[in-house]
């Protein structure tokens, strides 16, 4: 049994970076990171909440809910960044240096931008590796993403398209597919490391600051997405290791 902690209804990984990213390589499945900001999504959006929900793993990316299970449920959890596991999962790719992973990328810059960085590291890989996906409505299905899958059978797949629409994608895959792969949703997290986002240096993630050099570099994006966090205290306070209720349609309309 892997140990976990729930927070919120969901099943938080309890452990290392390496420990995590062998787990995921050997049994697949698929993984969430959840930043702050994604949390009151849980009350909103019941497609976002059942991918969370029924994930193979969930790491701890959010420093702010890490400290504040320390203050509220009175429990450490280790925190395990976005960031931190896509360098762990890449390190190795990298020493294995096989092209067996596919990645889905939000557009075709950031197809060139992760192209780049895999060629820097020297790793093999080919066009028909990457996916740009479509803009995604409230319910994700991708029937042909599932078909170009099959016909490649790769082990991993790596999704960086977003949160929200990319928890739904990884869940509707795995669902989907006809075998089992590591389903790896890291979101931001990609373009952190290939260059299409701000870089986040070692210390700021150490630190939990990656928000704010978000926040410094495109603020008119991120302050939006920054201020759902705010809603996190309270659901921490309120609900703790249970999953909060969905609000009312009529509540989430004028929402």
């Amino acid at each position: 049994m892997t140990p976990t902690e729930q927070i919120l209804g969901i099943k938080f990984f309890k452990g290392d970076v390496g420990r995590a990213v062998a787990l995921m390589s050997e049994r697949g499945g698929f993984l969430v990171a959840p930043s702050g900001t994604c949390f009151a999504r849980l009350r909103r959006d019941d497609a976002y909440r059942e991918a969370m929900v029924n994930a193979d793993m969930a790491i701890p990316d959010s420093g702010a809910m890490v400290l504040l299970w320390r203050l509220f449920g009175g429990r450490k959890l280790t925190r395990i960044s976005g960031w931190k596991y896509l360098h762990g999962l890449s390190d190795r790719f990298f020493a294995e240096k096989q092209g067996d992973v596919f990645w889905i990328v939000p557009n075709e810059r950031a197809r060139e931008t992760t192209g780049r960085w895999l060629e820097q590291n020297n790793f093999q890989f080919s066009s028909d590796d990457f996916y740009a996906a479509p803009i995604y409505g409230a319910v994700v299905e991708d029937r042909y993403l599932v078909d170009q899958i099959h016909n490649r059978k790769p082990r991993h797949l790596v999704v960086g398209i977003g949160s929200g629409p990319q928890e739904k994608l990884g869940y509707y895959l795995r669902e989907h597919l006809n075998y089992r792969p590591a389903i790896h949703c890291v979101g931001a997290a990609l373009g952190f490391l290939t260059g299409e986002q701000v870089k986040i240096p070692a210390w700021a993630d150490r630190f939990y600051l990656g928000w704010l050099f978000r926040l410094i570099t495109n603020p008119v994006r991120f302050l939006p997405r920054l201020w759902r966090a705010t809603e996190l205290p309270w659901l921490i306070f309120r609900y703790r290791e249970k999953l909060p209720p969905l609000r009312s349609r009529q509540r989430r309309t004028e929402d």
